[in-house]
């Protein structure tokens, strides 16, 4: 556990629960006593406090070492990094308009800091100075890597700049700071604006039960006596274009999803897209890149955009097929039912549901009974006991931001705690979409005295809530969307290194994915359903029948959905990938002009559009890397091979070997390596050709 920071100067208005001494169980934030107004006085204490810490490193009279410049640098910050954790959890999770109005005031000055972090010479000669003498410091592996990263990391924000570029560069990274932040702002605006309201049987048409029961909660959520509401919730609005028999509204609730971010006034975001664009190309050229493409990547482990159009190129013309495929099922389906218009994007969902009901008598009214939310998490943690030997012991007990939220203390197999995970899954209008996760204290073994900080990780879902009395259901796909999340927040849990900057998460972007999707694969196997799968209602296990056209259907529609992610990943990389100062005039008009160009059936579409691509332009790191997830895709389903050719899904020595250099390991190993000692091999691409359904017979496998 964390030792706690001294206490910091209260505010004008009274003591700073931000700036105190944390005695909650595990140095949880106590959030019942924070309030908006605490931040902006704590964030001004904390970059102080940081900043005479810096100053501290750097004015040091004894030459650099390791211990007085490396691990005093990654010990730095810890009370910046505890009010930004709450802070930026919040703003995703629980946000308010005066959060918002917090948000929008800080971004630029914590931008500034942590440009001036990066760029303060004297501290940056001490780093520099021992990255020149790595070889004759005697450094183990994991000192090694934190030397080689937090080199990068100044590099990479401009220590090596010339004093005007400097200025310039800080300038930049303040605006995009601002921007990006006006872009989330405003697709949360449009996501929380947006309601379909359905009154009578006519508007309800199609819909099943648990349709019917999530949009009863979300009118109720809303304000809402009676009625139904259809939300810009994925697992809301996903499940109404499925099974909605009225066109009209499927058309309706389309169109507003697609066109978030994209209307005039206040909440547009196109010219802040093209903004953003303008300052990352400028970002680029001051570190003498061609494009933002160029520089995101050459920290990657695909290096360079060719290596990223490669992979890319080597999926979509089979997913084309495939599409081509399954469009010609769907209208074969349509035309039989009488329905003679040219299949539009708001029907694809709703005839690909018919054929998967032709093909294999699926019906996700039939299996969504089985995937109650309570058992799919029971799963989850069953798995990890299974594979890693941990324990979620339920704290109610524990301080948390909102009602929803689920508090579990982890324990190893000794009994030991390892950290603490809180899952937040419900949808709300105060919370951004999507599916994340992320921390509020990192795991390291760096802090005062060598004491360990016992990580605390967050799960965010946002499953659309079943009514009062009334559980909610999950699609298999909500259920994978859970366990890719908990993968992630494994990773956190599992993280065993020394310093702060190499656990967890905080891997190469492309190698993020591995852990959170390999952890997919849990949830389909046969022994795991058949374990946890249980009707809602009765109790009664999921057939085995059900559980085999599970497995027949799980490669059904797999080129739409392959088409869709691929799409968006060529946008990102075309748009910034571009060696022009000037981005495009009209961001959808290059877009849709891309696509059409690459063959993209209309009746597909794409994941996101630009206007409201959040990966991409509310700061999350995916600019120019939305391609992770199919070159993680690449790792895990090759991966996940291991365990099939040992013979079992929880085989021990394979377990062992992806917590230790898959989950375990955070930064402290180069991703390659980590996979190699993970796997044995490097990994090949025909397993995920295999997985998403695209080659009919297997051809020789190429590295990827």
């Amino acid at each position: 556990m964390t030792t706690h920071p001294p206490p910091l100067p209260a505010t004008s208005t009274g003591p700073n629960p931000l700036l105190a001494d944390w005695r909650t169980p595990f140095g949880l934030p106590p959030f019942a006593e924070v309030r908006p107004a605490h931040f902006v006085p704590a964030f001004t204490a904390a970059m102080k406090a940081h900043r005479d810490e810096l100053a501290a490193i750097a004015a040091q009279a004894a030459a650099p070492d390791f211990d007085n410049t490396l691990a005093a640098f990654d010990r730095s910050g810890r009370l910046l990094e505890r009010v930004a954790s709450v802070f930026f959890n919040l703003t995703a999770s629980e946000t308010s308009p005066e959060l918002q109005a917090v948000q929008r005031e800080m971004a630029a000055p914590l931008a500034a800091h942590y440009s001036a972090v990066y760029m303060d010479q004297a501290l940056f000669a001490r780093v520099d100075e021992l990255s020149a003498r790595a070889d004759t410091l005697r450094l183990d592996d994991e000192q090694r890597r934190l030397l080689e990263r937090v080199h990068l990391d100044f590099v990479r924000s401009g220590a090596r700049l010339a004093a005007p570029e400097r200025e310039r560069y800080a300038k930049v990274m303040e605006e995009l700071a601002e921007l990006t932040t006006q872009f989330a702002q405003n697709v949360l605006h449009d996501e929380s604006a947006f309601e379909l309201r359905l009154g009578d049987e006519s508007e309800l048409a199609g819909l099943p039960g648990f349709v019917r029961d999530a949009a009863r909660q979300a009118a109720a959520d809303r304000g809402h006596a009676e009625g139904c509401v259809i939300t810009l919730a994925r697992s809301l609005i996903v499940p109404f274009l499925t099974f909605s028999e009225r066109r009209d509204l499927r058309e309706r609730a389309w169109r507003a999803w697609v066109s978030r971010g994209e209307h005039e006034g206040e909440h547009d975001n196109r010219e802040i897209a093209r903004r953003i664009l303008r300052l990352r190309a400028e970002q680029a050229r001051l570190h003498g890149h061609a494009s933002y493409a160029d520089y995101a990547l050459a920290d990657t482990m695909a290096r360079s955009v060719g290596a990223v159009e490669q992979l890319l190129g080597e999926v979509w013309p089979r997913a084309l097929a495939a599409v081509e495929r399954e469009r010609q099922a769907l209208v074969e389906t349509m035309r039989a039912a009488g329905a003679d218009h040219e299949i539009e994007a708001w029907d694809w969902r709703f005839w690909a549901e018919k054929v998967r009901q032709q093909r294999y008598a699926l019906d996700d009214a039939e299996v969504k009974p089985y995937f109650p939310l309570e058992r799919v998490v029971e799963a989850a943690f069953d798995c990890a006991s299974r594979l890693f030997g941990l324990a979620f012991r339920p704290r109610p007990d524990l301080p948390v931001y909102h009602p929803d939220v689920r508090a579990y203390e982890v324990c190893d197999r000794d009994g030991r705690t390892v950290g603490i995970f809180l899952q937040d899954n419900f949808a709300r209008p105060t919370k951004r979409s999507g599916a994340w996760m992320s921390s509020l204290r990192d795991q390291s073994r760096n802090g005062v005295e060598g004491i360990e900080a016992l990580p605390v990780i967050l799960n965010n879902n946002n499953f659309a809530k079943g009514a009062p009395g009334s559980p909610t259901l999950l699609s298999l796909d909500d259920a994978r969307t859970l366990f890719h999340e908990f993968g992630h927040g494994l990773h956190g849990l599992l993280s065993d290194v020394r310093y702060s900057r190499l656990a967890g998460t905080q891997v190469l972007r492309d190698f993020v994915e591995l852990p959170s999707q390999i952890f997919e694969h849990w949830i389909e196997e046969p022994e795991v359903l058949a374990r946890h799968a249980r009707h809602a209602l009765t109790g009664e296990p999921i057939p085995e029948r059900l559980i085999e056209r599970l497995d027949a259907a799980s490669r059904f529609n797999q080129g739409y959905e392959t088409v869709r992610y691929v799409a968006s990943a060529i946008a990102d990389m075309a748009v910034h990938a571009r060696r022009e100062a000037e981005p495009p005039a009209d961001l959808s008009a290059f877009e849709a002009e891309l696509l059409s160009a690459r063959g993209l059936p209309p009746a597909v579409g794409t994941n996101h559009r630009l206007v409201h691509f959040q990966h991409l332009f509310s700061g999350s790191g995916y600019a120019a890397g939305y391609y992770v997830y199919l070159w993680a895709e690449v790792l895990d389903a090759d991966g996940y091979d291991a365990f099939r050719e040992a013979g079992s899904p929880f085989d021990p020595a394979v377990a062992e070997r992806l917590r230790r250099y898959v989950y375990a390991s955070g930064n402290s190993l180069e991703p390659g390596a980590a996979y190699r000692a993970f796997r044995g091999r490097p990994p090949t691409v025909m397993p995920l050709l295999r997985q998403r359904g695209l080659v009919e017979h297997d051809t020789a496998a190429t590295p990827a």
